[in-house]
């Protein structure tokens, strides 16, 4: 089968040197955000490089034990091990000549809302809060949360959590875009006396955290408002208006913030996740007027459908996009996602792969 990708290969390789050698120039790190996005390029690349080297190797190695097999049966073992290392290392440039998301190198602005159930649908939009947090932990990520409202019985009706890398090669979107979807849970609340069984779900909005490159909004395109905070069941938590409500007017997008007791905390914190907001905007529309769009989470993952369950009476979680069911659930509400973004992932690029041989 024809690989369409392969022909990009020349091309990334002239690029990595490229970019090695502006790396190279101590004048290129006096601007920090030039020297950032070329060092998430270079980590990009790097396993393209090292790849097409290994198979080159590879295959002049080949090339070799089957000459040298008609001297000597023992080559003959050889060059059977080395083709099948070559064929591994076919596959696996393939997979990394596909197409990227452009937003794979970047952090995130991960929102839980929750959804249609009450205080149970709550109390679950606060476990996920947790699991996410968990996950970030075991990844080794940072996480600042932007702005939750909580509720009386302990769950949040919304929160808003920044998630990044410590290094400038950021894997945090690559992995946590899938996680966007209504997600649903079956078990008995904390509040049902009679012991039955309730299903509620709680909504997730992961988006890329856009830089100042990325989105530039003109402060006369904007209104700000400010009020005062409150807290669970309208208390007031804040005697000075702190909270921050942000409109961009073009687009009619509407953030509010009011976790810091600082107005401009909030304000800031605000603007990230209107930058973020917009660019999911544009890129979605990009995305909509292309005819060969790439495969993304915004096309395949609908916000409005369920993506995944959370049954506690069997301990199951199942994600319903790739038919993934384990009896783990108390391990991934405590963090252990990586089975299931790995079934997501793979199956992301299996679906690019077979677009490359139709």
């Amino acid at each position: 089968m024809e690989n369409k990708t392969a022909g990009n290969l020349p091309a990334l390789l002239a690029e990595y040197a490229e970019v090695e050698k502006a790396l190279a120039d101590p004048s290129v790190h006096n601007d920090q955000a030039k020297a950032r996005t070329l060092g998430r390029r270079f980590a990009q690349l790097a396993p393209i490089v090292a790849a097409a080297a290994e198979l080159d190797q590879v295959t002049d190695d080949l090339g070799t034990a089957r000459e040298l097999s008609g001297e000597d049966a023992s080559f003959a073992a050889e060059a059977q091990q080395l083709e099948i290392r070559a064929g591994e290392l076919e596959v696996r440039l393939r997979e990394l000549l596909l197409p990227k998301d452009p937003n794979d190198g970047k952090d995130v602005i991960l929102e839980v809302k929750a959804g249609e159930g009450g205080d149970e649908s709550a109390l679950f939009a606060g476990d996920l809060l947790r699991m996410y947090t968990r996950y970030a932990e075991r990844q080794g990520w940072i996480t600042e949360m932007l702005d939750v409202e909580p509720t009386d019985l302990g769950g949040v009706k919304s929160a808003t959590m920044a998630v990044r890398a410590r290094g400038a090669d950021s894997n945090v979107w690559s992995r946590l875009k899938y996680e966007g979807g209504v997600h649903r849970v079956q078990r008995v609340p904390a509040t049902e006396s009679q012991g039955r069984i309730h299903t509620s779900a709680a909504g997730v909005l992961v988006l890329p955290e856009a830089e100042d490159v990325d989105i530039e909004i003109d402060p006369n395109d904007l209104r700000i408002d400010v009020f005062r905070s409150s807290g669970p069941g309208g208390q007031s938590v804040n005697t000075t208006d702190s909270a921050v409500r942000i409109t961009h007017i073009p687009t009619g997008t509407v953030v509010s913030m009011q976790n810091e007791k600082s107005q401009l905390q909030n304000r800031e914190a605000g603007l990230r996740v209107l930058r973020a907001r917009l660019l999911a905007h544009a890129q979605e529309a990009a995305e909509r007027e292309a005819s060969d769009a790439r495969r993304s989470q915004v096309r395949t993952v609908d916000r409005s459908e369920r993506v995944r369950t959370y049954n506690f009476a069997e301990n199951r979680i199942s994600d319903h996009r790739v038919g993934f069911k384990a009896y783990n659930l108390d391990a991934v509400l405590d963090g252990a996602l990586d089975d299931v973004i790995d079934a997501l992932a793979r199956a992301d690029v299996e679906a690019m792969l077979a677009g490359t041989n139709e």
